[in-house]
């Protein structure tokens, strides 16, 4: 099963830039999408063509966050958010269920320049490794999406410039590191343990083009289910977004 993860930065100006066409040619059996910035109320016609089911999960607000999941297979279940009103209106967490797995996507906040938001993006780092302790209790996880955060020094181009800033504080650090401990794995990292590459890249000063970027997009996973996984990447030559996809392969 090959899994694509990819915040579009708005799913309808993605379409425009060749999302379709990625589609065709990974072929993936899901792809979750964040920053989708749309409504269940639009119908994406280009995607349909594709043959995928759409789990649609917007923001109350128009032209803002939301995720989306395109699926091969119909989940056993499919929920939006995690329980509390304060978050979930932001579209934030799509749950899926399959068989062996819950299958979550979703859109971490970003504490934004002077922190203005940075109680809001802890408080929801809080309630989500709540949500993912509870749930990996009845089935093995796989996570994944844009949590705006660089983990470790490795995951960011400039670590001293950008020492507490929006996703890469102390606070937002020491969350991962406390996530990954209640049982979860970083599985490019797991792969790809020295390796330095990145999956957002500011669209000033030409960042992109030399690279000097942040990995802030994830795959975690519960550690009953990292020997099904046989790799895990980031696809950094893919355009269309300030974001690059990622992707993971877990096998039968």
């Amino acid at each position: 099963m090959k899994i694509i993860s990819w915040n579009v930065n708005g799913v309808r100006a993605a379409v425009k830039k060749g999302l379709v066409g990625f589609i065709e040619k990974e072929s993936p059996d899901l792809l979750a999408l964040q920053e989708i910035k749309s409504s269940e109320s639009i119908q994406h016609i280009e995607l349909q063509k594709l043959g995928y089911t759409q789990y649609i999960n917007p923001a109350v607000k128009k032209g803002y966050s939301g995720t989306m999941v395109l699926a091969k297979e119909k989940p056993l279940s499919v929920l939006n958010g995690i329980g509390i009103n304060g978050f979930d209106h932001e579209g934030r967490v799509q749950t899926l269920e399959f068989k062996s797995f819950y299958f979550i996507n979703t859109y971490f906040p970003n504490s934004q320049r002077d922190l203005k938001r940075l109680d809001y993006k802890l408080g929801f780092d809080a309630a989500f490794m709540s949500y993912a302790d509870k749930l990996k209790k009845q089935k093995p996880l796989v996570i994944c999406g844009d949590m705006n955060v660089a983990h470790a020094d490795i995951d960011i181009a400039r670590p001293k410039e950008n020492s507490n800033n929006a996703g890469f504080t102390e606070a937002e650090r020491d969350w991962m590191t406390l996530f990954l401990s209640h049982g979860f794995i970083d599985a490019y990292r797991y792969f790809h343990k020295d390796d330095v590459k990145y999956s957002w890249w500011s669209y000033r000063f030409s960042a992109r083009k030399k690279n000097i970027g942040w990995r802030i997009d994830y795959f975690l996973v519960t550690n009953d289910i990292i020997s099904r996984i046989s790799d895990s990447d980031i696809m950094n030559s893919v355009e269309g977004s300030d974001h690059a996809p990622i992707n993971l392969i877990l096998k039968p």
